[in-house]
């Protein structure tokens, strides 16, 4: 059993899959921040300081505060600020992923239009093509 696992956790594919999780979560990362420290600063600053995480409905009397934080611990709320700001985050990082995977297709796409330069024949082909063509000639 043990040598079974060994065979399964060192196949090729399996490996792949691990590293690709690997570097898929550091991107992640990277876009995340790129969304919240980069591009969600322009936005704020380009509508005014407009942060829409703090935005929420009281779904109770008892709901009296004005952010966020303090208004969960009254009661129950609707934070539908904090979603919005998510679904602009996503569609901010859909957007980006879509960039960065068009502008490797496109890479991809390149490589593989440039046609590759024909290959110098063998010595042997040559000598080959020798004889073939002394014989045409006799």
């Amino acid at each position: 059993m043990l040598e079974e696992f060994k065979k399964f956790a060192l196949k090729g594919n399996v490996v792949d899959l691990a590293v690709g999780v690997i570097i898929g979560a550091a991107f992640g990362a990277i876009v995340t921040s790129m969304v919240a420290d980069i591009i969600m600063p322009v936005i704020g600053a380009a509508t005014g300081g407009l942060d829409f995480s703090n935005y929420f409905t009281g779904l109770s009397k008892t709901v009296t505060a004005t952010n966020l934080a303090d208004a969960k611990k009254q009661g129950a709320v609707l934070a539908w600020g904090s979603f919005l700001t998510l679904v602009l985050n996503f569609a901010i990082v859909a957007f980006v992923l879509f960039m960065v995977i068009r502008g490797m297709n496109k890479l991809k796409k390149d490589e593989e239009a440039a046609p590759a330069a024909p290959s110098k024949p063998s010595r042997e082909a040559e000598l080959l093509s020798e004889i073939r063509d002394l014989l045409k000639k006799s």
